[in-house]
């Protein structure tokens, strides 16, 4: 018994006649003829009465029609994990990130999915918010981190990062339990200008407040050694921050503040089975941190 015999004996049964079977599936009438007749004479039994307004039927029929539907179904399924397979192997993805995501979240997340697909290559664009944004929409990357939510953009959720006041060490705030915006917007205020200038300046617009902004500056780094230098204070997310800090003073903001970091796409539903995965995997490693 084979799979066309299988697909020869479903269409045949779908269609009522040898004929209009043999359309369906591009053979001739006596072809699917002789493909039952062998079918019946390999199992012994009849699978079809055979009449003037068509086929029908035996009961031993529907059973192995039945069974021979699931081996179908189950064969189209194998293919289906050949292909993704065979796809994920031979992809590339093209990822878009911000300097604080490509520094504490992608390195582990790049080990983990090479491990699993060691033949797929990755591809870095490292941007601003608004870049990674355009680079989504105009399919220079195919999946982006980015502060979520996004209009326009669907993807998933993965890790809820706080923002975190920092001031000089020797600040006369910096011994307090926490700050809230009208404290810091009395102070010499260093804008960090990588997509968090966005987020923060509505934070401040929210409570009615104006930042006396001093600086604009987009790197980390050097805002955190302005912070040092005594120049100003700052509002930057946790995860900017590295893993020792000597000369400046951290502290938690009231009420909470936070951004959301997700990974985006243009659309799930079109995505690639390598996308779909890399998505997968950043779920994982994101809720391992």
């Amino acid at each position: 018994m084979t799979l066309f015999q299988m697909e020869v004996l479903v269409a045949v049964t779908e269609s009522g006649s040898f004929t209009r079977a043999g359309e369906k599936i591009g053979l001739s009438q006596s072809g699917v003829s002789h493909t039952i007749s062998a079918l019946e004479k390999e199992l012994g039994i009849f699978l079809f009465v055979r009449n003037r307004s068509g086929v029908k039927l035996t009961a031993a029929g529907e059973e192995v029609t039945a069974s021979a539907r699931t081996i179908l179904e189950q064969t189209a399924l194998i293919k289906k994990v050949a292909a993704q397979t065979t796809g994920l192997q031979q992809a590339t993805i093209r990822i878009g990130s911000f300097p604080s995501v490509t520094a504490n979240l992608l390195p582990q997340l790049l080990k983990s999915f090479h491990t699993l697909y060691p033949q797929m290559e990755m591809r870095l664009f490292e941007g601003s918010y608004q870049e990674i944004k355009q680079w989504l929409h105009t399919g220079v990357v195919d999946v982006g981190f980015h502060v979520w939510p996004e209009d326009g953009l669907e993807g998933v959720m993965l890790k809820n990062d706080s923002l975190k006041a920092v001031l000089p060490i020797d600040h006369p705030l910096a011994k307090e339990s926490f700050l809230t915006l009208k404290q810091l917007a009395g102070e010499p205020f260093i804008m960090p200008m990588a997509g968090c200038e966005l987020l923060i300046g509505a934070e401040f617009l929210r409570s009615g407040l104006q930042p006396q902004t001093m600086f604009e500056v987009a790197d980390n780094a050097t805002i955190l050694a302005m912070v040092e230098a005594g120049v100003g204070v700052t509002v930057i997310p946790t995860l900017t921050l590295p893993t020792s800090l000597r000369k400046v003073a951290v502290l938690d903001l009231s009420p909470p503040l936070s951004r959301q970091i997700g990974l985006a796409v243009r659309s799930l539903t079109e995505a690639s089975p390598a996308v779909l995965a890399f998505l997968r995997e950043a779920q994982r490693i994101a809720a391992d941190l």
